[in-house]
């Protein structure tokens, strides 16, 4: 039995032992509207990708501004490039005209669409902005974002970050009302939604604040979104909180990067809002805020103001992607009042106490796993006393090892090759055997002889981790023990994330220690759920402990708006 033989078989002896609850997940998946929604999106190999990013800028006091709005989006764009390398684009306003706006869209990574010509067209005094990977509707031009459509009230454009549960029935409602859908995309589905007039209608004049509020109503999640108007941006949160959108200011280039003025006594050059803050201070900008959860925010020249906060249905609990903090983010972003970084500091801090193990070196796969790993060794050596060899050795935070541990080193073993693309050509079955080979090469120095801790921050389809440790061990590793800095994922993620059936998942056919011996590690260990969630909250800054959560849907099978029948998934 060959080794695909040899899965395959261990995915049908797991699949057997499925509690109905899951299995009837399973089916519902497979059987749904979903996956015809999900038809052609871009293939990934190994690894989690997430749906994408969006930003917005304005100008404040005088226009024409003497700010570059469109390069100021570009930047943005590229600091957000890790959320979506499919398709991106550009929409700007003079703020004068609601019949035109400029627009600039294409396939392919940011610097790549954007050129001199290009960005010379987009002139403007605020705009939107989108870079995309694609889990809803195909990866082709005609879904690149922002979307604009022309409206009787003048032009709208809408970026949205994230992917609707319920897009079905908000699909079914908006061509009941005679409004005509040329994508799959549930992005133009928000944007043709926000057209319809809401419930209470409009006496004088579009009403955009009632429109969207009347958007969150019949789409509870998941979004984030950026609406554009001639002369306004406003900033959409989901009730939820379930992805992550941020605030910051444009101040004046005279304004040094350190110095200890509150951003609220800095003056404003403009405004920007973003997914992610990790771009902030290469634009000349400084965070502000988190939009909250259901928030709606008005960006204008004169400044930015909540219009509407919009509860969580039936009071439930917020709902923040934990996977932002695990994989998706960039570790200079700020959540929930802390730096992704630190929450990845301490989870390998936590993953230390929970699957400590003897060895000589800690490493990481780089780089997500690489704060996790100096977590971990930081972690090992504060826990230790040192002691002479054969002496009883104390551990403060619970756990000993088989022997006396000496100081655990973190040290580089991978060096990754960054100018390796998604289309590399291997044009014989030995080269895709060493397929790892062209991403990773072992530093053999700091490998050889060595008993080696390495640090991943997920598991998906398993079909990397296994080369990388053969790549050690063929560099002189005499143990290699994996680590894995989140727990296993086991369930899909409706929300965004591109694992749309629990077939893909390797934790749902091999348990840590079957997947071990599979990939050919010594050990392997996952950090817990409530681990993970004790590193995620240790440092939050909270405001209403009784709202906060967290989503682990993929983790848990725990859905925050409940079972995909109730959302009418």
């Amino acid at each position: 039995m060959d080794s695909k033989d040899e899965t395959r078989a261990q995915s049908q002896q797991a699949d057997e032992g499925l509690e109905p609850t899951t299995a009837a997940l399973d089916q519902l998946a497979l059987s749904l509207p979903l996956g015809k929604k999900r038809a052609g999106r871009g293939a990934v190999a190994s690894g989690l990708t997430h749906e994408c990013g969006v930003f917005g800028a304005i100008a404040t006091g005088e226009w024409p501004t003497q700010i570059d709005v469109a390069q100021v989006i570009c930047l943005g764009l590229v600091a957000l490039q890790h959320r979506g390398q499919e398709s991106a684009g550009i929409v700007t306003s003079e703020g004068h005209c609601a019949k035109n706006f400029n627009v600039h869209k294409g396939m392919g990574m940011i610097n790549n669409i954007f050129t001199d010509d290009s960005m010379k067209k987009l002139k403007g005094n605020l705009g939107i902005g989108h870079t995309r990977y694609s889990t809803s509707a195909a990866s082709e031009e005609v879904n690149c974002q922002p979307f604009v459509v022309h409206t009787a009230h003048g032009a709208l454009a809408v970026a949205h970050n994230g992917e609707l549960v319920n897009c079905e029935s908000l699909r079914k409602d908006v061509l009941e009302r005679g409004v005509g859908l040329s994508t799959h995309s549930d992005s133009e589905l928000i944007t043709q939604a926000l057209c319809l007039n809401p419930p209470e209608g409009e006496v004088d004049g579009p009403d955009w604040p009632a429109r969207i509020k009347h958007l969150m109503q019949l789409a509870p999640l998941s979004y984030s979104l950026v609406i554009m108007l001639k002369d306004k941006i406003y900033g959409v949160r989901d009730p939820y909180g379930n992805r992550p959108l941020c605030i910051g200011k444009i101040v004046p280039l005279t304004i040094g990067a350190y110095r200890n003025e509150k951003v609220d006594k800095l003056p404003a050059e403009g405004w920007v809002i973003s997914s992610e803050s990790c771009g902030f201070l290469s634009i000349g900008a400084r965070y502000v805020r988190e939009v909250q959860p259901g928030e709606i925010v008005e960006l204008t020249r004169d400044g930015i103001k909540t219009i509407d906060i919009i509860d969580c249905p039936e009071n439930r609990r917020h709902a923040f992607c934990i996977f932002e903090y695990v994989y998706f983010a960039r570790s200079d972003s700020i959540f929930e009042g802390q730096m992704v970084y630190s929450v990845r500091l301490q989870c390998g801090r936590q993953l230390a106490r929970e699957a400590g193990v003897d060895a000589d070196i800690v490493s990481s796969v780089p780089e997500s796993g690489t704060a996790a790993a100096h977590g971990f060794a930081r972690e090992v050596n504060c826990a230790f006393w040192p002691a002479a060899e054969g002496n009883t050795v104390t551990a403060a935070n619970g756990f000993s090892p088989p022997h006396f541990q000496a100081k655990l080193n973190f040290a580089e073993v991978l060096c990754k090759n960054r100018y390796v693309g998604r289309t590399f050509i291997q044009p014989s079955t030995r080269l895709r055997q060493l397929g790892v080979a062209k991403k990773f090469g072992a530093l053999s120095e700091n490998v050889a002889g060595k008993r080696l801790v390495l640090i991943d921050d997920s598991i998906v389809r398993g079909n990397t981790i296994g080369p990388i440790i053969k790549l050690l061990r063929d560099a002189g590793a005499l143990e290699v023990h994996i680590r894995i800095a989140s727990p296993p994922l086991l369930y899909p993620c409706y929300m965004g994330i591109n694992i749309p059936t629990r077939e893909e998942l390797i934790a749902n056919k091999l348990n840590a220690e079957e997947l071990a011996k599979y990939v050919g590690a010594d050990s392997l260990a996952y950090l817990s759920v409530d681990g993970l969630k004790k590193a995620v909250q240790l440092n939050m800054a909270v405001k209403k402990p009784e709202q906060v959560g967290h989503c682990t849907a993929c983790l848990t099978g725990d859905y925050p708006g409940g079972l995909p029948d109730e959302l009418e998934w």
